[in-house]
């Protein structure tokens, strides 16, 4: 199967400034073995809405939020940020 990604481009640029973090970096953690998945039911009522904890190519952990659309084969993501000290004991 393959995975696409989507996401607003205009939501991706001031994620970047904000976090410090592209969603093409974002997109990474999704093919890291060790990552942690979590739904994230507080934060829509209208899509089920998850948060993936991994580690990037640049080996910087993330927080990655997102959702899954048409079938689970896109995914789009949300947001984007490194991950802080108490969600770096979840994943190390």
């Amino acid at each position: 199967m393959d995975i696409h990604f989507e996401w607003d481009a205009r939501k991706a640029a001031l994620n970047l400034r904000k976090h410090g973090v592209s969603f093409n970096e974002a997109k990474e953690i999704f093919f890291d073995n060790a990552a942690r998945l979590l739904a994230d039911p507080d934060h829509s009522a209208d899509e089920d809405r998850f948060v993936m904890l991994g580690m990037s190519r640049r080996a910087r952990l993330l927080v990655v939020c997102h959702c899954y659309r048409k079938s689970d084969d896109v995914i789009r993501i949300i947001s984007a940020r490194r991950a802080n000290q108490v969600e770096r004991g979840q994943y190390f």
